[in-house]
């Protein structure tokens, strides 16, 4: 996309836009924009809301201290299963140890790492990293706990494959027998439901958002047309999937460390580069974890309530502890016990979050491009008209806006007219938003035309009959705020091309596992003669994310992550005392066969 520099400083453009590259009409842009806010608001009521965020952390801290602390007593016994040295011939499974811990990785190392944690960081400031390496130091035991029951009762399909998860173990474990002996199927139904979250967040985990962050990077980075990215990248997707697991493992397990080391470079070239900021930057993790971040910069401040909630809700997002959906990869690993495996899984939050997460961290703050407006094009869901004017510069009127922004007091939205005379927005008295921030210096081109005439605005959305798009300076998020962060290095431009290129191998890699995870769910709903059906829908799916809105998108993910790991929680909380025997039982046969 060409952009003009303003005639005028901080004054308001716009322009028609035909681009074929958004070329989304605007009642679908009105449509989207009101199931997005529905979006939300079952959110405030699931994976946003008080009761979530205390369950999932609940479940990890009672099982840390449950097992006594899991996390770091088996850490370096985990790292010696992954090499192989306690394999056994003989072992039923599809995938070796190191091919199922890849794949799981590739399941949760994806956009979760890149543009999940600098959405954390825009929406809960620095103190919703903390939140994150929370969630992620609480979800290694988690992760371990579900990962021992799933690989326990995992099945030989008629195919021959492996299939197993959290649906296996509810559906064999859950179910309750009445003193009378009837069987009430309580666990079928949990395994149900389970199985019916999982498909609906292949699609808001390891679908949707994965080629919509991909496409929307090599358009900003290299400026190729999204629907020609999700051609070439859903024809690939197909090549893979279609092979099962083996096939995915290969593959998942040479991408998963080309591009760990591929990023953790860059990224460490950033922060280096930005030596002076580290200290600062690392003590703002910690600082304000109480009491919420401050306004800085184009940064309006965040509550402390704000910054638990996005912090452990990307922290999921990011390494799926509790989702349940690694176990569905561990479960085709070989090994004669279901505890090893558990460990193995220990890994997978301490690299997905603790170590790429706080990288991706490190290097948002100490680059300070987060508190930074940077030229964009403006989502319609991330835009609002307020009624009144307000600035940043003033500190009265900040407050004001941290309010509305935080839901404490909101502002009157502006309802009206625009008038708007050769791109430039004359109206007095209003404020226009974005990004949550201030926009400034508005543009939008297409064919070089500036708008001249009335823009409908109720209830602080466009809702004019012509399309208009609105472009200028505001915050940005997700992996375009990355990608400016990883340009302030040695590297200089050319450190967006290392986020492109991270971002296309962790996002790719992510939506190869998660397809794996839903061919598993249909296998257990309607039988393995199903998973092609299920092939064909994810993969058209992948194509048409790749040019669709990027923020309803994420809206989709909250609501699917919740329907999957409620049902999980509470079959782990059910089964903790067979969790406690299994692992008894492991120890005293280890200690038996590899006496010390």
């Amino acid at each position: 996309m060409n952009v003009r520099k303003p005639s005028h400083s901080g004054r308001l453009f716009l322009y028609l836009n035909k681009s074929p590259y958004f070329a989304t009409t605007l009642p679908t842009k009105q449509f989207m924009q009101k199931l997005n806010n529905f979006l939300l608001f079952l959110d405030s009521y699931l994976g946003s809301h008080t009761w979530f965020i205390v369950l999932l952390l609940g479940v990890g801290i009672f099982f840390t201290i449950y097992l006594g602390f899991p996390q770091f007593r088996y850490f370096n016994h985990a790292i010696r299963i992954v090499k192989g040295k306690y394999d056994k011939q003989g072992d039923e499974g599809d995938t070796s140890h190191f091919q199922a811990l890849a794949t799981a990785l590739s399941g949760t190392v994806g956009t979760g790492n890149i543009a999940g944690v600098a959405l954390a960081i825009h929406l809960g400031g620095p103190a919703a990293l903390f939140w994150m390496l929370v969630t992620a130091l609480l979800g290694m035991t988690t992760k371990f706990v579900e990962v021992t029951l799933s690989h326990k009762y995992r099945i030989i399909t008629s195919d021959g494959t492996v299939a197993g998860g959290p649906m296996y173990y509810m559906k064999k474990r859950l179910n309750i027998t009445t003193k009378s002996g009837k069987t009430i199927k309580t666990g079928h139904i949990l395994g149900i439901l389970f199985a019916l979250g999982t498909l609906l967040s292949t699609f808001g985990t390891g679908c949707l958002p994965q080629i919509n962050s991909i496409s929307n990077a090599l358009f900003s980075t290299f400026g190729i047309n999204k629907i020609l990215t999700g051609a070439v990248l859903a024809l690939l997707l197909g090549l893979v999937v279609v092979g099962g697991i083996k096939r995915i493992a290969k593959v998942t397990s040479r991408l998963v460390p080309i591009m760990a080391i591929i990023y953790i470079v860059g990224a460490l070239a950033v922060i280096l580069y930005n030596y002076n900021n580290i200290l600062p930057a690392f003590a703002s993790i910690f600082t304000d974890v109480f009491d919420g971040t401050s306004a800085i910069g184009g940064f309006l401040g965040a509550s402390f309530s704000f910054a638990v909630q996005k912090g452990v809700g990307r922290g999921l997002f990011s390494n799926e502890a509790g989702q349940g959906s690694a176990p569905i990869a561990h479960a085709a690993a070989r090994a004669h016990e279901p505890v090893s495996e558990g460990m193995v899984a220990i890994l997978e939050p301490f690299i997905d979050t603790i170590i790429i997460c706080t990288l991706t961290g490190l290097v948002l703050l100490s680059s300070g491009v987060w508190t930074k407006k940077f030229e964009n094009e403006f989502h319609f869901v991330d835009m609002e008209v307020l009624n009144g004017n307000y600035s940043q510069d003033n500190d009265n009127d900040k407050n004001i806006l941290f309010q509305h922004l935080s839901g404490e007091k909101k502002v009157e939205l502006f309802t009206g007219n625009l008038n708007c005379v050769n791109g430039v927005i004359d109206s007095e008295g209003v404020t226009i938003m974005h990004s949550r921030s201030v926009a400034e210096g508005i543009k939008v081109y297409l064919n070089e035309a500036v708008y001249s005439g009335i823009i409908d605005i109720k209830e602080g959305k466009y809702i004019g009959s012509e399309y208009l798009t609105f472009s200028g300076k505001s915050l940005l998020h997700s992996a375009p705020l990355t990608a400016e962060a990883f340009k302030s290095s040695l590297f200089g431009n050319f450190g967006q091309y290392i986020v492109s290129i991270g971002l296309l191998l962790f996002a790719f890699s992510t939506a190869i596992s998660w397809s794996y995870y839903g061919s598993r769910a249909m296998t257990f709903l309607f039988g393995i003669k199903s998973v092609v059906y299920y092939q064909v829908v994810y993969v058209v799916g992948f194509f048409l994310a790749a040019f669709t809105d990027t923020t309803i998108i994420w809206s989709i993910s909250l609501i699917t992550i919740v329907l999957m790991t409620i049902p999980n929680l509470l079959g782990l909380l059910c089964l903790h005392k067979e969790v406690k025997s299994t692992i008894k039982k492991y120890w005293d046969d280890f200690r038996e066969e590899f006496p010390s």
